[in-house]
């Protein structure tokens, strides 16, 4: 049954980037909001969104909570649509004038005193830039990401991502791990996203309530003595973003390596509330990210 489900969604998406690729970038990203607008809600997810941003943002007004809602799926079908044009994204820098990047001088000390750094953010506006501008920038950087079931759709994304995001792809996981490693002993620095829920993570605070919460940043960080470097991205107006480099910092090491772990994950948890706090609608809260 799922072999067919799946199969009915790759032929979907596909005729849909099919149109997207017809109609040009700002149309097909203005298509993708009314897509993502009007079907968005329709998912179960959509009772979780509204959980979550309780969870995140306490009692808010329901115009406030459906500009939130509204904003989020717009932000989704935006980037859905916008996976058909990655090549323009990374190659056609003249007619792509697409986005600002501020804090480029920590980009610019990292190249060259060749640091290996950990670069984290979580799912805003169209998150898959973060790691297509990195490698742009001149960083040699590999990007963790999470294999999607849809085994018939999952190839082309791959392909999507090695060819033009970043050629240096890692697959979430044990196997990747040892992938994570190599890479760092060999002078890259790692990309990833901090917001999801993870399984086998421990519950920290996050908005005051424990979530499970991946701790490869930090125990690479302490492994690696690796700074971290907090990442946030902002659509700006349709295609135009806004990433910004923060001041990268280094862990604080005690000798107590769990502890130590502990603290650090839970200040990512903080930096990455601030970051959602400062901008509800491009979030994606539909994650079970407190389940």
């Amino acid at each position: 049954m799922k072999t067919i489900k799946y199969f009915f969604e790759f032929i979907s998406i596909i005729s849909l980037f099919c149109i997207f690729k017809i109609i040009g970038l700002r149309n097909a990203s203005n298509l993708g909001s009314i897509i993502g607008k009007n079907f968005g809600p329709l998912f179960r997810s959509n009772n979780i969104t509204k959980k979550n941003i309780k969870i995140g943002l306490g009692e808010i007004d329901k115009v406030k909570e459906e500009e939130i809602i509204n904003g989020m799926w717009s932000n989704i079908g935006r980037t859905f649509a916008e996976y058909t044009y990655l090549k323009d994204f990374k190659f056609n820098k003249t007619n792509f004038p697409h986005i600002e990047i501020k804090g480029t001088k920590y980009l610019d000390e990292i190249k060259k005193n060749n640091e290996s750094v950990i670069f984290y953010s979580g799912h805003f506006a169209n998150f898959e830039l973060m790691a297509m501008e990195l490698d742009k920038f001149g960083i040699k950087c590999a990007a963790i990401y999470r294999p999607l079931n849809n085994f018939f759709l999952n190839p082309l994304m791959e392909y999507l991502r090695m060819k033009y995001i970043c050629p240096n792809q890692i697959p979430k996981g044990r196997m990747g791990m040892r992938e994570i490693i190599d890479k760092l002993k060999n002078g890259y620095s790692v990309a990833l996203m901090v917001d999801q829920r993870v399984s086998e993570g421990p519950r920290e605070l996050f908005f005051n309530k424990p979530a499970h919460t991946t701790t490869i940043p930090a125990q690479l960080a302490l492994k690696y003595d690796c700074k971290l470097v907090p990442i946030s991205l902002e659509r700006k107006e349709n295609v135009k973003f806004l990433l910004n480099i923060h001041e990268p910092y280094n862990v604080k090491k005690t000798g107590d390596n769990k502890n130590d772990s502990k603290n650090i994950t839970i200040k990512i948890n903080q930096i990455l509330e601030r970051m959602i706090t400062e901008n509800p609608k491009q979030w994606i809260w539909s994650h079970n990210r407190w389940k």
